[in-house]
């Protein structure tokens, strides 16, 4: 059921072509300026801005007789914008400005301007519009975020549910937000550079894989019909990245879309970016070093310096960074060495601190699930837990002197993981084993277990040269460099349930919550067809619409108060 407004902008549409003004064409506008370029450079009695050509959003109209002011939004910003009726329509035919800008042209829609950069009268940089071009027709009212003077926002777009969801609308009413995409492009491109600068290639590797493996993860399933077999999306990239590293290549790494058939949380979407690089003649030890360097380099390019605040710590990114093993962190933070202990004294221990385990968990799950709940909320700032037990990472070498590890480690800042790296295991035969032990435990019914890949064995069954290997999830690196809580918040389009289609609520609906009868209507027409949609609105904003809707339709009724219309949102 389409609004009031949605009605008008339909009816809008048509009128536009029945004065032969194509809504949405398809010529191109030449744009040669940006709202923030003008902004930033305009100097009063400079030619720099004298014939500029922008395009964007209406945002605000202020009608004012034969001239008015209107906000245009591009891609970097808003600016004010003068419009002349006599300027933009200098013929007889006033059409342009009294009927399309003034009544047809709505908050939301495109328009391309030409014209020249002034100051107004109060100081305020704008553009004084020669011409007006129509780009395209919106036919879905802008949710109206209002601002105060010092840029406070009130009766904003918040609801995470909605912005997540229509990240089209968020990005064009919370602006600010497009900061966090353009910061993760730049943490990329910056580690890219990084990459690059060695000598290390850029490589792709196949998403849709034959065998799951690289992590311990339960994968997506799918089937490919022409080759009628199954197939999953990668948990990870490692193992074909290694396979290059077997072909001769001395540095590789990926950027890529990982998927895994998990929990969500604010920490966790079923698919996430990783990057992941190999280097060949290398060590763990290091990858720690180069670890460092490039989030180091990441932190200052981004913010200056290499201290960034982060969930309510200021943490510093400046090399070295603490490196503690994980048999360590164990005894430094509950006073027990599990170091030596076994299977079922591993059990033991978890009952003794309260640590829920259950029977498909071997040893290396058991410290893991130790270390998850008693350790890593600990590690605030930049961490390497190193020294893995060999049940917990099937793909590392061995411990060069301490039997049962392997040479790996882990990054963690504000206690939560960011980075994993091995000193690769190369050994086909240790490899083999390894792979045996993860069959064993999928027997058990571990379903994130590693499967046996035969082909990554027979690849290394070729010579694999020593390799250092380190994954880093750009998601979480992002959350931490832009101060985000949730991972929700720097994703365009994170995973959400479908959306619930909602039956437009009756009128008995309405009145059961307390809305007079005789304003059911007069809700309807402010775009309000469910019960539900009314409650995710601000009261104060419903109750200003309301008297705003009962002087345009004209009609006497007694208007509820403040404290009346809050009730329904109880």
């Amino acid at each position: 059921m389409l609004n009031e407004q949605e009605i008008q902008r339909r009816e809008g549409l048509k009128e536009l072509r029945q004065l032969g003004i194509n809504p949405y064409p398809a010529e191109l506008f030449e744009v040669n300026a940006h709202a923030k370029q003008i902004k930033d450079n305009f100097k009063e009695g400079s030619t720099e801005f004298a014939n500029v050509s922008l395009a964007g959003r209406i945002m605000s109209k202020r009608i004012m007789g034969s001239a008015s002011f209107a906000e245009i939004q591009d891609s970097t910003g808003r600016i004010q914008v003068y419009i002349a009726r006599d300027e933009i329509a200098p013929g007889e035919d006033k059409t342009l400005y009294n009927t399309v800008f003034k009544k047809i042209l709505d908050i939301g829609d495109f328009v391309g301007i030409k014209g020249y950069a002034f100051l107004t009268k109060t100081g305020e940089i704008s553009v004084h519009v020669s011409s007006l071009t129509v780009l395209s027709k919106s036919l879905k009212p802008l949710p109206i975020v209002k601002r105060d003077e010092e840029g406070h926002v009130f009766d904003g777009f918040t609801d995470p549910e909605l912005r997540y969801r229509q990240r089209y609308v968020d990005l064009t009413v919370n602006p600010e937000f497009k900061n966090i995409f353009i910061t993760r492009s730049r943490i990329i491109s910056t580690m890219r550079q990084y990459f690059d600068s060695h000598g290390w290639l850029e490589v792709e590797t196949p998403i849709l894989q034959a065998i799951h493996g690289g992590a311990a993860a339960r994968p997506f399933n799918t089937h490919h019909n022409t080759l009628d077999m199954p197939l999953f999306l990668r948990i990870a990239n490692e193992l074909y990245l290694k396979r290059l590293i077997v072909a001769g290549f001395d540095g590789v790494y990926e950027f890529g879309k990982m998927f895994r058939n998990e929990g969500m949380d604010r920490t966790h979407n079923p698919e996430f970016t990783s990057m992941e690089i190999y280097v060949a003649y290398k060590d763990y030890k290091w990858m720690m070093t180069m670890t460092e360097e490039v989030i180091e380099k990441t932190a200052l390019a981004i913010h200056g310096t290499t201290t960034v605040h982060a969930w309510g710590n200021d943490i510093s990114f400046k090399g070295p960074y603490e490196r503690l093993s994980m048999y360590d962190s164990i005894e430094k933070y509950t006073g027990i060495n599990v170091s030596k202990m076994d299977e079922t004294q591993l059990r033991d221990v978890c009952k003794q601190l309260s640590i829920e385990v259950d029977e498909t968990m071997g040893k290396g799950k058991l410290v893991d699930a130790i270390f998850g709940e008693k350790v890593e909320h600990n590690l605030i700032q930049p961490t390497f837990i190193t020294d893995y037990p060999i049940e917990m990472t099937p793909l590392a070498k061995k411990h060069r002197s301490e039997e049962g590890l392997v040479e790996r480690f882990e990054l963690f800042v504000n206690g939560k993981e960011i980075a994993n790296a091995y000193s690769e295991l190369n050994d086909a035969i240790d490899q083999r084993e390894r792979f045996e032990e993860q069959l064993k435990l999928a027997a058990r019914g571990d379903d994130e277990a590693m499967a046996m890949d035969e082909d990554f064995l027979r690849s290394l069954e070729y010579g694999m040269p020593p390799t250092a290997g380190l994954g880093i999830g750009i998601d979480r690196l992002v959350m931490l460099m832009t101060n985000q809580s949730t991972i929700q918040e720097v994703l365009f389009f994170p995973q959400m349930r479908p959306e619930k289609k909602q039956t437009a609520s009756t009128d008995e609906d309405f009145v059961a919550i307390g809305i007079p009868i005789d304003w059911v209507q007069v809700i309807r027409k402010m775009g309000f067809n469910t019960v539900e949609e009314l409650k995710a609105a601000n009261p104060n904003k419903v109750f200003n619409d309301m008297g705003g809707m009962k002087k345009k339709m004209k009609l006497e009724l007694k208007n509820p108060s403040l404290e009346e219309v809050k009730v329904w949102f109880e």
